[in-house]
Order: C-alpha cells, then sequence, then structure tokens
C-alpha cells in the first residue's frame, strides 16, 4: 500500500510518497508519546511489529486503513455527547451532529436498514441493548449453543445473557455439522420463544435468514441477527442481508467489515425508538465520537468497487486454506466453509487446539483455540482451532499464498521441533512480500 502524506515543516517541509506505514509510525508519530510515556511508546512500536511480522489467522481480527486510523486518533475524543444528533444533552456538537448523522446515513444505506444506531461500543452491548429494547428479564430466547458455534452473548451462562433471560439452545446436526432447520422449527414450537437469535461467533457456513424468519413467525417471536463476523460480506451481497428479514440486526465493525473496533445495531423503523433508548440511556452514557467517524470511514470504504473485490478473495482464500489443510488431511468442520472462516478438528492429530495454538504462536501464526461442536474437552483446552482469511486478505494474500500457510500450518503441528526454522523464515518471507501496511 502507498500512502502520500504531507509532513509538517517541522518534520522535512515537502511531500513524501511513504512505501511502508510501519516506517511513517516509527519515525514521524508518537513523537509527544515518547515524551510522555517511552514505555507505553515503546510497547505500542512492538506491537506494531508483531502485527507486520506476524500471520493473523484470527477470524474477528482485520486491519484498518490508514484513513481509518486518522480518524480514530483525531481529537474528536475530546467531545462529550450524550444523546443523538439535534438532540444532545451538552452543547457545542453541531459538528458531531453532522459527524455520526453521515455515520448512520452510510450504515443505512450500505445495509438497507430503515434505522442504524451507531453508537455501540462493540458487538456485545450492541446485543445486550437489543435484548433489553424488547424483552424482560426472563423472557425466553432460543439461540444457538455457544459450544456449537454462538456467542457468549447469546446466553452463555457466564454471560448477562445468560443470567437475565431463560435460553433455550439450539445447535448442528451431527451429521453435516449444519443448522438443522427442522430441529430448531420443532424447539421453537415447543419452547414458545418470545426472541429467535440468528448469527454465530464460529459457523463456516451459509445462514438462512429467510428460513429463520419463517420459524420466528411460527413461533410467534421476535428475529434478531448477530451478524458481526458476516458483516462485511452482507455489505457486498456474498451472504444474505438479514436486515430483509429480521427485526433487529447488530454487528461489531471491524471483522469482515474492516471498520474500527465497535458496534452498531440496525432495526426496522417502528423499533427505533426503543433500541435508541435501550443504547442510550439504557447501557451506555457519551459515544465515542471518534469512533463513530471511524465507522463512517470503513461504510464508506465498503460501498467502493475494491472491497467488494476484496470481500470475493476473503471468500476464495478461506476456501483455498481449506482445501489445503484437508489435503494434509485435517478434518474441517462441516467439510468446507461459505464465508471467511473454517474450523479444524485436531482430534485425531492428537493435539489439543491449545497446543496448537501454542505452537502456532511460536511460529508467529496467529490462531485461537476453538471448541468443536460435540467437543468433549474443556472450552480452555479444546479440540480444535478457530481460523479466518480476512487480515492476510487485506495484506495481498491469495490463493497461492493461503495453500503456503496451509503447509506451514502442517509443517508446523506435525513436527515444529524439526521444521521450526523452516517455518519462521517461510513466514517472515510472506510478511516481508505483503507488508501490513
Amino acid at each position: 500500500m502507498k500512502i502520500w502524506l504531507y509532513i509538517d515543516k517541522n518534520y522535512l517541509n515537502s511531500n513524501l510518497l511513504i512505501t511502508n506505514y510501519s516506517l511513517l509510525i516509527t519515525n514521524f508519530m508518537f513523537d509527544n508519546l515518547k515524551k510522555i510515556d517511552p514505555k507505553i511508546q515503546q510497547l505500542i512500536l512492538d506491537e506494531i511489529d508483531r502485527q507486520n511480522n506476524g500471520l493473523e489467522l484470527i477470524a474477528s481480527e482485520n486491519i484498518v486503513s490508514p484513513a481509518v486510523l486518522e480518524a480514530l486518533g483525531s481529537p474528536l475524543t475530546n467531545k462529550y455527547s450524550e444523546g443523538y444528533p439535534k438532540k444532545r444533552y451538552y452543547g457545542g456538537n453541531i459538528i458531531i451532529d453532522q459527524i455520526e448523522q453521515l455515520a448512520i446515513d452510510r450504515a443505512k444505506k450500505l445495509f438497507n436498514s430503515e434505522h442504524a444506531n451507531v453508537q455501540p461500543l462493540s458487538g456485545a452491548p450492541a446485543n445486550i441493548a437489543a435484548y433489553f429494547a424488547i424483552l424482560e428479564p426472563g423472557d425466553t430466547i432460543l439461540s444457538m449453543e455457544l459450544s456449537h458455534g454462538g456467542h457468549l452473548t447469546h446466553g452463555s451462562p457466564v454471560n448477562i445473557s445468560g443470567r437475565y433471560f431463560n435460553i433455550v439452545p439450539y445447535g448442528v446436526s451431527k451429521t453435516d455439522e449444519r443448522i438443522d432447520m427442522d430441529e430448531l422449527l420443532d424447539i421453537a414450537l415447543k419452547s414458545k420463544p418470545k426472541m429467535i437469535v440468528a448469527g454465530a461467533s464460529a459457523y463456516s457456513r451459509i445462514i438462512d435468514f429467510k428460513a429463520f424468519r419463517e420459524i420466528a413467525d411460527k413461533a410467534g417471536a421476535y428475529l434478531m441477527v448477530d451478524m458481526a463476523h458476516i458483516a462485511g460480506l452482507v455489505a457486498t451481497g456474498l451472504h444474505p442481508n438479514p436486515c430483509e428479514y429480521a427485526d433487529f440486526v447488530t454487528s461489531t465493525t471491524h471483522k469482515t467489515l474492516r471498520g474500527p473496533r465497535g458496534g452498531m445495531i440496525l432495526c426496522r423503523e417502528k423499533y427505533s425508538k426503543e433500541i435508541d433508548k435501550a443504547v442510550f440511556p439504557g447501557i451506555q452514557g457519551g459515544p465515542l465520537e471518534h469512533v463513530i467517524a471511524a465507522k463512517a470511514v470503513a461504510f464508506k470504504e465498503a460501498m467502493g468497487d475494491d472491497f467488494v473485490t476484496y470481500s470475493k478473495q476473503v471468500i476464495s482464500n478461506a476456501k483455498a486454506l481449506a482445501g489445503a489443510l484437508a489435503g494434509f488431511g485435517y478434518r474441517i468442520v462441516s467439510g468446507g466453509t461459505d464465508n471467511h472462516m473454517l474450523l479444524v478438528d485436531l482430534t485425531d492429530k492428537d493435539i489439543t487446539g491449545k497446543k496448537a495454538q501454542n505452537i502456532l504462536d511460536e511460529a508467529n501464526i496467529t490462531t485461537n483455540q476453538n471448541g468443536m461442536p460435540f467437543d468433549k474437552l474443556r472450552p480452555f483446552v479444546t479440540s480444535g482451532i478457530r481460523l479466518g482469511s480476512p487480515a492476510v486478505t487485506t495484506r495481498g494474500f491469495k490463493e497461492n499464498e493461503m495453500e503456503e500457510v496451509a503447509e506451514l500450518i502442517h509443517m508446523a503441528l506435525s513436527d515444529f521441533e524439526k521444521n521450526n526454522k523452516k517455518v519462521i523464515e517461510r513466514v517472515s518471507a510472506l510478511n516481508k512480500a505483503f507488508p501490513l501496511y
């Protein structure tokens, strides 16, 4: 990535072509931080170095653009703006109102939604706000079981959602490891939930939102979709759009959407007042307007043709990685992937997900241990790992590179002690060929 940047005359008084954004950060940023807190400055540089020299395969992570970074680091963080555009509890929000309204309008356009709230600090509070907008404590929610691919906020007993609501779980079939819609209908008719939650954090197949809508109607339930992982694919038409069918749609703004870490809620206009009240003053105070500005930038980027090309490559790369790993004898849950992620079951490899994650960390390949459907091991150990393609695709990887990544994973997991030098050298070569910025 090449970045034209005007450096203040106190630095060089000229236009420079910076070909390595990490060099820009090292030489021209954090100057004040270095004077005030050199320890934090050095740790930030160390983390930049770690990201630049590692293969990021965590499905929920991505690499934001320099434009998003600039918005995040702007003086907008100085402003308190409790309330909503033109309805604030503090003065001085004339400019802030325009910024947040841009983010709202772009989110609505991007996902063809009637209403958008861009204030949630992340996906978790977005989910909690959606629940409390329409439900009462003790109401029944039908949601995907965590061990089958759901999320903590979908009713895990260790999460506030599992403590305040009656959670009835559904999962995947043992035969094909996909959501069994017939079983889901049966559970819904028996449990009579007030809300059905679709969406997952570890499910690699297309989700049939139309079928979920039909089941929700038969059960007399609201339908909420958590599209945090697939939002970028939805925005580009590569996955069905839940806004066509759901009453409420929650999401993060990072992951496949490639924006800043944050959240949002989309809904039908008739629920807009309930949603807005649930976010503020319900569970949050002043929104982070520097993050909201960065969200607006990411939404604009996602409207471009380049982002469509990128999203197609994300899916192609995930498929290539899954196919190559299968070729090395690894079992891929459900037999493959339709989106940006895949689950690798290591049960027959005599290695736990935790151990695999640690080995790959040593090879500068970042993954996360993950439970498999019907996993017999504890959540902190697990039988497998979850892999994703968004971040390496942002760096420029294509199918050939993903096949090499699969080979490196295999070399590391099969005999890291023997192959560690070769693996680390090849990982380093890939990183140098595709720098972070």
